[in-house]
């Protein structure tokens, strides 16, 4: 308690320090004030009655950071820089160039490899802007709006998107942590109150253990999620002793450290973005009154209302996106290149082929675990949903990974500033 009380004075005195938590802070002020400012023409009323009966919708909330409810100016949030850097990482897998700048070019290409990123940010929310305010207005949520008001609501929340997108990279620069995740973090705080209030409106003493054995559940889901986002395996190296100018250098021994789950949220989005997908699109195709757009709707409708059938999709899609996604971001061959490179070797293995084959059986084992904690963890407010029976009292998924990680970011993050500091 005493370190904490020293830590918690060096950021309130240090002037750097406060600085960056203020401006963390008035960024997301701004971004709160624009979350609640609803474009013209939107009917609350008929808003509301169309987020409880739409589970897609309720979904892609979390990642406009909560102002998609609300249809405000920042309702597409950062969905379309999220969605934009997913197409860019896939793009890797095929062009070698994007590749290389990614991974080979240093600070200088990941700015150029984030700069195409930002520019596919701008046609994707234009496309997203004009299927949801088309669905929208087809469900009554918007009024009749003239083509002048249809396009000038469409210029105003992809300009909101941009300009969110602006504000999380103004966080990751001159604040702490990640920008687009603090937002996003922000925007699922935001909704706490609402759900609490929803739990005490329908609070019964006949539900007194239901709640009780829902905040223990919580509680162990909450910590387990802590214990595997931050577990690691850590893989024994050795450098070899080496003569120079008559003297030795090498011989010590460390470890690399391979994380369980090296993928992080991105196998849940991924998931996420191929089941959402088709309704999506359905969503902006029934813009232009196709006669088979109705019966695939009625189909897709029928996916989602199986629970059991989605859950189990969700549970193999996300499984699968883990190995995807670690197989694109770790490379076991060049891992192997760069320890023989630097002297280093694991003890008991032949450094450069049979060291790669090493990393990659570790990195397989470790994504296996991983992976099937993040499926548990995704389809985790489905089966509390049917357990219960009581929509509020649902834990898991996507916005509790993402509130893990960031506040787990931000703590690290705030550590390492204070011990620079204290040096």
């Amino acid at each position: 308690m005493q370190k904490f009380i020293h830590k918690l004075k060096i950021i309130v005195t240090d002037t750097a320090i406060r600085n960056r938590v203020l401006f963390v802070l008035a960024a997301l002020v701004i971004f709160r004030a624009l979350a609640s400012i609803p474009i013209p023409g939107v009917d609350m009323v008929a808003l509301d009655n169309f987020f409880n009966s739409n589970q897609f919708f309720g979904l892609l909330n979390i990642f406009s950071g909560g102002g998609l409810s609300k249809l405000s100016l920042v309702m597409l949030g950062v969905g379309p820089f999220i969605t934009s850097s997913i197409i860019m990482q896939l793009m890797t897998i095929m062009s070698p160039q994007l590749k290389s700048l990614y991974t080979e070019e240093g600070e200088t290409g990941r700015a150029k490899f984030t700069q195409y990123s930002r520019l596919l940010t701008l046609p994707l929310a234009a496309l997203q802007g004009f299927g949801f305010l088309t669905l929208l207005q087809t469900q009554g949520v918007l009024g009749n709006l003239t083509q002048f008001e249809f396009i000038t609501n469409i210029v105003l929340v992809v300009a909101g998107s941009i300009l969110l997108m602006w504000i999380g990279e103004l966080v990751t620069e001159y604040g702490i942590g990640n920008g687009v995740s603090i937002i996003i973090f922000s925007g699922i705080v935001a909704g706490l109150p609402i759900t609490a209030s929803q739990l005490a409106y329908g609070y019964s003493a006949a539900q007194l253990p239901l709640y009780v054995g829902f905040t223990l559940i919580a509680l162990v889901i909450i910590y387990a999620v802590v214990i595997m986002t931050e577990a690691e395996r850590p893989v024994p190296i050795t450098y070899a002793k080496q003569s120079r100018g008559g003297q030795v250098y090498g011989g010590t021994q460390s470890y690399v450290p391979l994380r369980l789950n090296q993928a992080g949220v991105i196998p849940i989005i991924f998931a996420l973005s191929v089941l959402l997908f088709p309704q999506m699109v359905l969503n902006i195709l029934a813009a232009f009154h196709f006669s088979w757009v109705a019966s695939a709707t009625t189909v897709v409708n029928g996916f989602f209302a199986n629970q059991l059938f989605y859950a189990l999709a969700y549970f193999v899609l996300v499984v699968l996106f883990a190995f995807f996604y670690t197989a694109v971001t770790f490379d076991p061959e060049a891992m192997a290149k760069n320890l023989q490179r630097n002297g280093a070797f694991v003890p008991g293995i032949r450094p450069g082929a049979q060291t790669a084959t090493y990393f990659g059986n570790v990195i397989t084992r470790l994504t296996l675990v991983g992976a099937i904690f993040l499926g548990f963890v995704a389809v985790l407010p489905i089966g509390m949903q049917i357990a219960t029976g009581v929509t509020a009292l649902t834990i898991g998924g996507t916005a509790l990974l993402i509130a893990v990680s960031v506040v787990l970011d931000l703590v690290r993050r705030l550590d390492a500033q204070v011990s620079l500091r204290e040096y």
